[in-house]
């Protein structure tokens, strides 16, 4: 009767310590998985797209706000001006940002993956990283992108630029209302 006990102690902490075992590798597993979802997925350009924005919607409203109140000339070399200063932030925030996502992209998202995503589902997302259509697809998108664009911007210019030119009068109007009242 003492030796059955002992053979069942023995027999439920081995397999206590296997079920431990295997649950720190499917653990470990599953976090080797994420480190590699991670890897492939390019994150970090989304906080550089998050830097960039600001510089580029302050050219586009020094656009609109010189459009109209200045010569052609005088507005070329505006905005030619304005490119240099953006382009300046451009390239000294692009690297710190990116630095800073790499930096930050396990730590934060790591943790996260492994919460939200079985073994299985992070295997599929490393499928989907490496896919080779998913690779050519995204070489296609500047393509893609350029064509829609060019044209929407061909067959909505008539109605769009217009609307454009009322706004920039109307910001002008109210930008010299604005500095001429007391």
């Amino acid at each position: 009767m003492k030796q059955t006990l002992i053979v069942i102690a023995l027999a439920t902490f081995s397999l206590a310590g296997a079920n431990s075992a295997h649950a720190e590798k499917s653990q470990e597993s599953k976090e080797a998985l994420a480190q590699r979802v991670l890897a492939l997925w390019h994150i970090e350009d989304t906080a550089i797209t998050m830097a960039q924005r600001p510089a580029t919607d302050a050219l586009m409203q020094a656009r609109v706000a010189l459009q109209g109140r200045v010569s052609a000339q005088k507005q070329e070399e505006a905005l030619k001006s304005i490119v240099g200063n953006v382009q300046k932030y451009i390239n000294e925030t692009t690297p710190i940002v990116k630095a800073e996502g790499l930096r930050l992209k396990e730590p934060t998202l790591g943790p996260l993956l492994q919460q939200n995503f079985s073994q299985e589902e992070l295997q599929q997302l490393i499928a989907l990283f490496e896919s080779p259509v998913k690779k050519k697809f995204e070489t296609l998108v500047p393509q893609f992108e350029r064509a829609l664009g060019e044209k929407v911007a061909e067959n909505s210019r008539a109605e769009v630029d217009p609307k454009l030119q009322a706004l920039s009068k109307d910001i002008g109007m109210k930008m010299r209302a604005a500095i001429m009242s007391p």
